[in-house]
């Protein structure tokens, strides 16, 4: 059985942190290995781990037993006891993300208990492309997901309208052939699908035109997400109710899940919320120093670059970046300055050159 850990290590907070600084831990951690944002093996369980840790260490009654008794104290807590008075609304509201409560069926509901009832269909997911504009500004994008959906013209039987399915006269109706043997006082059944229905149990003779018998169809349906402002690459944004519909009757459909990618840029490179760019000097300029207009999120900005400069040195103009998903700081646009060698010089330009040399030479003898 795994080692269960302290629930002060686990949210990374001393055994003396406040409330406020184990809310803003826990808050830390859950976006991080959140399971709509986190496909890794083991981020549900991570976050299953954090949560628990919280529940316990945010209510002043749990956390006396805690600190007193440790795991023995607080044993036995129900989901319900743990997280329903907890308003996680609060804690991330604005973000987007299910941290709903077990009474409205959120994730909690998802990883803490089994739900009764048929089988929640399976969860689709697709790529939504933004260019920086809008990972900087956030605001509503269109995504387009293809599901398949009852057939609106036999209402999901496969027959022509009109005209209904008939029982398989070869298994009855059940989909499958049983074969029954007698050996050794024994009877042994092998049960296979049967071969005329193709499992089904009822045989169409006339098909829909619109789904082909399949009794379903396939639409491309459109959809408007809330893409919040400094969306980090590859985060994951849900859906609910948008997936494949239940193999069961009566069933949930499944989440939508919108993974969010940065547009190629010409212009930068992203890497978190810092931009990058290179920028070509020349060789006087490096030496002599000049100024260097660059492009920027909101038009461009102009950079000093001063006297001396080195190849590869990095001119950090600050604020000009994405701003963190967190609602916190904002990045910087880094320019990395490279200095043209030119490959071949004008006669007036050589003359010059070796005049630098002939300097560059007298001074370094001066020096020894």
């Amino acid at each position: 059985m795994a080692e269960q850990r302290d629930y002060y290590e686990v949210l990374g907070v001393p055994r003396d942190a406040d409330r406020k600084a184990i809310k803003e831990a826990f808050r830390e951690l859950a976006l991080k290995y959140h399971p709509d944002r986190n496909k890794e093996a083991g981020a549900a369980e991570k976050f299953k781990e954090i949560a628990e840790a919280y529940a316990i260490l945010y209510d002043p009654k749990k956390r006396a037993e805690y600190d007193a008794r440790g795991r023995a104290g607080v044993a036995g807590f129900s989901p319900e006891d743990l997280f329903g008075g907890i308003d996680f609304e609060d804690v991330f509201g604005g973000l987007g993300f299910d941290f709903g409560g077990l009474a409205g069926g959120g994730l909690f509901d998802r990883l803490f208990r089994r739900r009764a009832g048929p089988v929640k269909g399976a969860n689709l997911e697709v790529d939504l492309v933004v260019p920086l504009e809008q990972v900087a500004s956030g605001g509503e994008e269109i995504v387009q997901a293809r599901r398949p959906a009852t057939c609106p013209i036999c209402h999901g039987t496969g027959a022509r309208p009109g005209t209904a399915p008939r029982n398989c006269g070869d298994c009855g109706g059940s989909g499958k052939k049983v074969k029954s043997e007698r050996k050794g006082g024994i009877t042994l059944q092998q049960i296979s699908t049967c071969p005329a229905c193709a499992g089904r149990g009822v045989i169409i003779d006339q098909t829909c035109h619109e789904c082909a018998g399949r009794r379903e169809v396939f639409r491309d349906e459109k959809l408007s997400v809330k893409i919040p402002a400094g969306v980090e690459e590859g985060m994951v944004l849900r859906v609910p109710g948008h997936g494949l519909p239940s193999p069961e009757a009566g069933g949930a459909p499944g989440d939508l899940f919108v993974v969010v990618r940065s547009a190629t840029d010409q212009r930068f490179e992203r890497r978190g919320a810092n931009l990058w760019r290179a920028e070509t000097i020349e060789v006087a300029e490096a030496v002599l120093g000049t100024t260097v207009t660059v492009p920027a999120l909101d038009g461009e900005v102009t950079a000093k670059v001063p006297p001396g400069t080195q190849p590869d040195t990095v001119l950090r103009l600050a604020g000009k970046g994405l701003p963190e998903f967190d609602g916190g700081r904002r990045g910087d646009l880094l320019v990395r300055l490279q200095v043209h060698i030119p490959e071949s010089l004008s006669a007036d330009e050589r003359t010059l050159y070796d005049r630098l040399r002939a300097l560059g030479e007298d001074r370094r003898g001066g020096d020894a």
